[in-house]
């Protein structure tokens, strides 16, 4: 669910007096980044940024505008954030690993690879090293937040290195990890669950919105953060990345097994998300108006209840309370507490669309995978809104393509894949279609890089249907020979 907040933009220090400089006394004109009022600090994932002069200004909506205006960047400092995680499983019952197993796992890698560890009320809850951060999701998902990297052949060696150090120290633990979208084989009640206040609080908002279990505790994703230089490239970008994620779950749907057997989709994870709290999740379609921009964004997320607040190493539960209220003063039981921009940022955290903005953007739609679906999905991104050819080239493509196709595609591709119907044929001539966008942006950024594809190139054959072909010839319609098959 990538509840920890990570990033792959700019790590900074900022006085908001300077930021709302920043900002268009005019909301006609787009907000560019004067870069020269940022005081950069560490560059990297998982930190949230402090910022100062927090305690003699008092929040405002401008400030919040600003946040997302910070982000910004000039194109020679785009970086490549990737965030991937992993279901632990027994070797030997093939049953979920226990809390027991999955923090000797942290303290061997900290111990055997000099990772810093990351600890809440004396027990460890992630690890360190650098702009990386690992870290544990509800389920005791192993999540890599990775470091913003230049090319896709840094995030091919940080993927082999993580993914070795994992093994080493896993394999003397008798655990091994699946690269796939949902736990397979066990039921929900077999799930360990980590015992983090965050979660504990954001899992019983989704319990009385409607929202099952199952997102926290089974599922694993893949996903991409790629830099904006202005805010209309942000939207350009968006409204890009937002209308083809229905292709990305497409391509990369990976998510077939549920308890044991087929779960009549082909990305349940994605599924699953349909039915989670529609106010902070979905295709968001006022995106594609023409009124979007940071401040729209900024009232959406104005609007939508709050889960916590972070003080004194404590979550305190904001039943409900919308960031709005917060900012206005209205609210009782939290009238002692005063809002600050790392409350903004915790927030927007808690808010799930499909493409979310934070300092960058971050797409959201893949199932986790095997290893080279891992390096494919930032392939297929950067190919496409980091070329300036082929993301006109998509703009054009989708500009005719109605909220309701939108939202179509979001509902029926996690049943029916790359052969959802779509207009005059089938999802997956459009898909080839954008594949080659994205491998001619590739091409033009001169890297040699285009070979990350490949794990795609097959279009038409989704992974979770070669999953459940080998399920139904190969594996005797059981999922167990899949923990050999997709273990990492």
């Amino acid at each position: 669910m990538a509840l920890v907040f990570s990033s792959c933009g700019l790590g900074a220090v900022m006085n908001l007096s300077a930021l709302k400089t920043n900002v268009s006394s005019s909301r006609k004109k787009f907000l560019t980044c004067k870069r020269s009022k940022i005081v950069a600090s560490n560059q990297g994932t998982n930190t949230t940024a402090s910022y100062s002069a927090l305690a003699t200004e008092p929040l405002t909506k401008e400030d919040l505008i600003a946040y997302f205006s910070s982000g910004c960047k000039t194109k020679e400092m785009w970086r490549i954030g990737t965030e991937h995680e992993k279901i632990g499983f027994d070797v030997k019952t093939l049953r979920p690993i226990k809390y027991e197993q999955i923090t000797a796992l942290l303290n061997g890698i900290s111990e055997r690879f000099d990772w810093d560890k990351v600890m809440e009320t004396g027990t460890i809850i992630g690890l360190k090293q650098g702009m990386q951060n690992i870290s544990l999701e509800r389920g005791c998902q192993l999540e890599l937040s990775g470091a913003p990297l230049e090319t896709l052949h840094q995030t091919y060696d940080e993927l082999n290195s993580h993914l070795y150090q994992v093994k080493t120290v896993a394999e003397d633990l008798g655990i091994g990890f699946l690269g796939i979208g949902n736990e397979p084989k066990s039921n929900l009640e077999d799930a360990t669950i980590v015992r983090k206040r965050r979660y504990d609080i954001i899992q019983g908002y989704l319990d009385r919105s409607g929202s099952g279990p199952d997102l926290g505790l089974r599922t694993c994703t893949v996903q991409v953060n790629l830099d904006y230089s202005s805010e209309t490239d942000m939207i350009r970008k968006f409204r890009a990345s937002l209308a083809l994620q229905p292709i990305a779950t497409a391509l990369f749907a990976n998510s077939p097994f549920s308890n044991g057997k087929p779960n009549g989709f082909l990305s349940i994870r994605s599924h699953l998300w349909i039915d989670t709290d529609k106010n902070r999740t979905g295709m968001i379609p006022f995106v594609f108006h023409d009124s979007f921009g940071f401040e729209r964004y900024v009232e959406y997320a104005l609007d939508i209840p709050m889960c916590f607040l972070h003080r004194n190493k404590s979550y305190l539960n904001c039943r409900g309370m919308t960031f709005r209220d917060f900012l206005s003063g209205k609210t009782s039981h939290l009238s002692h507490e005063q809002p600050t921009i790392n409350d903004w940022e915790n927030h927007i955290g808690t808010i799930w669309p499909e493409v979310r903005l934070k300092r960058y953007l971050e797409m959201r739609g893949a199932d986790g995978g095997s290893r080279e679906i891992l390096c494919a999905l930032p392939a297929f991104w950067v190919g496409l809104p980091y070329d300036d050819e082929s993301l006109q080239t998509v703009l054009d493509m989708i500009a005719d393509w109605t909220t309701e196709e939108r939202e179509m595609l979001r509902t029926q591709v996690p049943v029916t894949g790359l052969k959802t119907m779509f207009r005059d044929g089938p999802l997956k001539h459009v898909a080839e279609d954008v594949l080659k966008l994205a491998k001619d942006g590739l091409e033009r950024r001169n890297y040699k890089e285009t070979g990350f594809l490949d794990a795609v190139t097959e279009v038409g054959v989704t992974p979770a249907e070669k999953l459940l072909k080998l399920y139904n010839r190969d594996w005797g319609q059981s999922v167990d020979p899949l923990f050999h098959e997709m273990q990492y």
